[in-house]
C-alpha cells in the first residue's frame, strides 16, 4: 500500500502554482515523475529557464552529511519482572537520561562514557545498536512498591527495544560558520584540530546540496514533511533549537525509526580533545511546484556565504576575519590576509551525493512520496546568549601583573637571584622585540645551579609556551594547566608581550572565595 497522497495546503498556493503535490505524488506511483539531484538542477535552469524546469523537472532531491552533535534517541526497554524504575542507567558505560518514565531512556550523541571518556560515547553506543551490535545495560533503581526491583543488568541488541525513535533537535544547518586559529598554538574544537597561525580553514555543509539551501523560505519544507534520515524515511517535526532565518542559520528538528536506519548513512565519530558526535544523513525532496520554487533550486556553491571566524579568541563573540562563499571553501585553499590557507571539510560531499542519488532513486521506484507539510517552519528565529546571573571572572581579573621577564642570553646565576626576588617560580623569557620565546621554572633553575653544566638561560629554557589571554575564561585556563600538568600561565596581549601570570594559586584562591561567598 502506498503512502497518503497529499493535496497542497493553503499556505504554498501564494505563489502562481504550476503543479501540486497531487499530481507530483500520482507520477511518483505512475512510474513517470522526473528527478533530478540539486547539483544537476542549476544547469538545467540555464539550459530551460525557470518556466521550463517547472515542466521538465518534479523533484529536487538534496543531501547532507555530516558532525550533527543535537542528536539523539529515545529508548523503551519494556518492564522487567520484577518491575525496575529506572534511574542512573549506562549503556556501555554511556549514562542516559531516565527521568522520564519508569523504561523509558533518552540517550544523548555527545555523552561520553564513564570508563572510556571522550573516545566513545552516545554516538557510538547508537551506532553499534544500527550495526547489530549487543549493548549492556546497567541501571539502579528507584524503589517503591510499585516498583520493588533495587536494580539491573542485562545485554540488549536493537530489536530487543520496543520503541527506538531518533529525535534530534538540530539538524542539517542552511550555513556554518568557518573556523580558523590565529594565536602560537593548536586548539582543538568541535569544529576539528585548528592550527596555529591560521594554518588550515576548517568547514561544515554540503553547499549547494543542502536541504534548506534549496528552499530557504520554506515554501514545502515545514512540519510535516517526508525526509531521508540516516537511510529510512523520517519526519521534520519542527524547525531546531538556535534556528535564525535572519542570519542564515535555519536547521530541522527531525525524528525517525532506529531500527529502519543503516550504517551507511549514520557514524559516530570523535572530534579530538572535544568529545564524541554523530554523523547524520539528510535528504529532503524539493518538489518543483512553481518557478520560484525552481529558481531557488538552482542555487550554486558560489552563491551561498559564510563567515570564517577566530576560534582562536575562546569567547561566544569571535572576531569575523572574512567572508566566503562555499566555491571558495571547497577549492582548498582560502585567502586571509594575503596568505594562501588550506580549507577542509568535516562534513562529506560524497556522502551528501550519495544521499541525493539514494532519495531521487527511491522517488523513481515510487518507494518514496512527498507529503505535505501542516504548517511552514518560522522565518523568525531566536538565537540569544545566556543569561547569566553570575559573572565567572576572566584571567585579567585574577593574574598577577607584576611579573618579570628575562632574554634568553642572561646567565644562570642571574635568573636564579631574579626568580628568588620575583612573586613567582616562572620566569618568562622574552626576545629583543620583548615577545615570549620561552620560560623556566624554579626547578630548572636549581637543576642547572647544581649541575654546572649550563651557564646561560637559553640552554634550559622551555620553548614551546602555553600562553593565556586576558579575556580568556578561567575555566579555560583551569584545564589548560590540568591537561598540561603545568601551575601556571604567562599572559599575553595580542602582540605576545607578557603582561602578567595567572598561577594554580590564583585560582585556589578564587574558587576558596566563591565557596566561602
Amino acid at each position: 500500500m502506498h503512502p497518503q497522497l497529499f493535496n497542497t495546503p493553503p499556505f504554498l498556493e501564494k505563489n502562481v502554482r504550476k503543479k501540486s503535490l497531487s499530481e507530483i505524488n500520482e507520477r511518483i506511483r505512475d512510474g513517470s515523475v522526473r528527478v533530478v539531484t540539486a547539483e544537476e538542477m542549476p544547469d538545467l535552469v540555464d539550459e530551460l529557464g525557470t518556466d521550463g524546469a517547472v515542466r521538465e523537472v518534479d523533484v529536487v532531491t538534496t543531501g547532507t552529511f555530516g558532525a550533527m552533535c543535537s542528536s539523539g534517541v529515545f529508548l523503551n526497554l519494556g518492564h522487567s519482572d520484577p518491575p525496575i524504575k529506572m534511574g542512573k542507567t549506562w549503556l556501555n558505560g554511556v549514562e542516559a537520561y531516565g527521568g522520564i518514565a519508569a523504561v523509558d531512556l533518552f540517550l544523548g550523541a555527545t555523552q561520553p562514557s564513564l570508563d572510556r571518556g571522550d573516545e566513545y560515547g552516545g554516538a557510538h553506543v547508537i551506532e553499534d545498536l544500527v550495526v547489530g551490535n549487543e549493548v549492556d545495560v546497567k541501571s539502579q533503581g528507584v524503589v517503591t512498591d510499585c516498583y520493588p526491583r533495587l536494580d539491573i543488568e542485562t545485554s540488549l541488541r536493537l530489536e530487543d527495544f520496543n520503541q527506538a525513535t531518533m529525535v534530534n533537535p538540530r539538524n542539517a544547518y542552511q550555513t556554518y560558520a568557518a573556523a580558523t586559529n590565529t594565536t602560537d598554538r593548536t586548539i582543538h574544537t568541535y569544529m576539528g584540530t585548528l592550527l596555529p597561525r591560521s594554518g588550515n580553514i576548517s568547514f561544515n555543509g554540503a553547499g549547494a546540496l543542502n536541504p534548506i539551501c534549496n528552499d530557504p523560505d520554506f515554501e514545502y519544507i515545514g512540519i510535516g514533511t517526508r525526509i531521508f534520515l540516516c537511510g529510512s524515511q523520517g519526519y521534520i517535526i519542527g524547525s531546531g533549537t538556535q534556528h535564525h532565518p535572519q542570519s542564515g542559520f535555519s536547521n530541522l528538528m527531525v525524528k525517525g525509526d532506529l531500527k529502519e536506519m543503516t550504517n551507511d548513512y549514520l557514524r559516530a565519530a570523535t572530534l579530538q580533545d572535544y568529545g564524541p558526535s554523530l554523523y547524520v544523513g539528510i535528504g529532503v525532496p524539493i518538489p518543483v511546484l512553481n518557478e520560484n520554487i525552481a529558481k531557488k533550486t538552482a542555487i550554486r556553491d558560489k552563491d551561498i556565504t559564510t563567515e570564517i571566524y577566530d576560534y582562536g579568541v575562546p569567547r561566544r563573540a569571535r572576531p569575523a576575519l572574512k567572508a566566503v562563499n562555499y566555491e571558495e571553501l571547497y577549492s582548498g585553499v582560502v585567502e586571509i590576509n594575503g596568505k594562501e590557507v588550506k580549507a577542509s571539510s568535516l562534513s562529506s560531499r560524497y556522502v551528501a551525493r550519495k544521499i541525493a542519488c539514494a532519495l531521487r532513486d527511491q522517488i523513481l521506484q515510487s518507494e518514496f512520496f512527498l507529503s505535505a507539510p501542516v504548517e511552514p517552519l518560522t522565518l523568525e528565529g531566536k538565537n540569544e546568549p545566556m543569561r547569566q546571573t553570575k559573572e565567572y571572572p576572566l584571567v585579567g581579573d585574577v593574574m598577577g601583573r607584576d611579573v618579570t621577564t628575562v632574554h634568553a642570553d642572561i646567565g644562570i646565576d642571574e635568573a636564579a637571584q631574579i626568580i628568588v626576588g620575583s612573586t613567582f617560580d616562572h620566569l618568562p623569557i622574552v626576545s629583543d622585540e620583548e615577545k615570549i620565546i620561552g620560560i623556566v621554572t624554579a626547578w630548572d633553575i636549581s637543576k642547572a645551579v647544581a649541575n654546572g653544566h649550563v651557564s646561560k638561560v637559553s640552554g634550559i629554557m622551555t620553548k614551546k609556551v602555553f600562553i593565556a589571554s586576558p579575556e580568556e575564561p578561567l575555566e579555560l585556563v583551569a584545564r589548560k594547566l590540568d591537561h598540561h600538568k603545568i601551575s601556571a600561565l604567562p599572559v599575553v596581549d595580542k602582540e605576545d608581550h607578557v603582561i602578567g601570570m595567572v598561577t594554580t594559586d590564583h585560582l585556589s584562591r578564587l574558587f576558596r572565595r566563591r565557596r566561602s561567598d
